[in-house]
C-alpha cells in the first residue's frame, strides 16, 4: 500500500538528482501514453504529477518519494513529432543520462495496448536489453478495448516489442491492473532491501 507520496524534486540535463535510496523505479514510454496518470492512480492523488492532453508535458526528470523509503521516478516521453529537433534531442540526453546513472533498479515502460510498439519503443525496449536494466511491461489504456481481450492485447504489443509475451494491461480511467501493479512494485521493493541487506553485510 502507498500510505504517502510526494513530489520530491525535478533534475534537467545538468541537474542534480537527490540523494539515492535503495529502490529506485523509473516510468518510461512515449508521449501521451500516460506516465502521470499512472503516477496518480497508484498513489490515489490525481494532482500528484502533472497530466495534460497536450503530448510532451513532461521535460524534466521528476522524482516522487513514496512512504518517504523508495522514489518514483517520472521519465520524459519520448516521440513526440511535433517537438523541434533541438527538443527531441534535449529530452534524449536527459533520459539518456538518467538511465546511465546507475540509479535506476527497474523500469515501468508503458505501451499502447491498441496499437503496435513504434519505431521509437522498439528502440528504447532495445535500449534496455543492452544496458541490462531490468523492466516490467505496463499496457496503458485498457478501458479502450473489450475487457475479455485485454490481456490477450496485452500480451501480443509485448510480443511484437520483442519481449516475451506478457504484460500488464492498466486503466488509469477503470482502475484496471492497479492491483497487480503495486503488487509487482512491492515486490520490486523487497527484492532491493534484500539486496541493499547482503550488501551490507560484505
Amino acid at each position: 500500500m502507498i500510505k504517502q507520496a510526494e513530489f520530491q524534486t525535478s533534475a534537467g540535463i545538468e541537474g542534480a538528482y537527490p540523494p539515492p535510496l535503495p529502490c529506485e523505479i523509473a516510468i518510461v514510454g512515449k508521449s501521451n501514453v500516460g506516465k502521470s496518470s499512472l503516477i496518480n492512480c497508484l498513489t490515489n492523488n490525481h494532482k500528484l504529477a502533472k497530466t495534460s492532453a497536450s503530448p510532451g508535458k513532461t521535460r524534466l526528470v521528476n522524482f516522487f518519494l513514496l512512504n518517504k523509503t523508495l522514489y518514483l521516478v517520472d521519465l520524459p516521453g519520448y516521440g513526440f513529432a511535433k517537438a523541434s529537433k533541438t527538443e527531441q534531442k534535449s529530452w534524449g540526453e536527459l533520459l539518456e543520462r538518467y538511465l546511465q546513472s546507475g540509479r535506476v533498479r527497474h523500469l515501468f515502460m508503458l505501451i499502447d495496448i491498441r496499437h503496435a510498439p513504434t519505431q521509437d519503443d522498439l528502440m528504447m525496449f532495445r535500449y534496455l536489453i543492452y544496458y541490462n536494466i531490468p523492466y516490467t511491461l505496463v499496457a496503458t489504456k485498457a478501458d479502450k478495448i473489450a475487457k475479455s481481450k485485454c490481456r490477450q492485447e496485452a500480451n501480443k504489443r509485448a510480443k511484437e516489442l520483442g519481449a516475451p509475451p506478457f504484460a500488464i494491461p492498466f486503466s488509469s480511467e477503470t482502475g484496471e491492473g492497479k492491483a497487480e501493479l503495486l503488487r509487482r512494485l512491492g515486490q520490486i521493493f523487497r527484492d532491493c532491501m534484500q539486496i541493499e541487506k547482503d550488501s551490507e553485510k560484505e
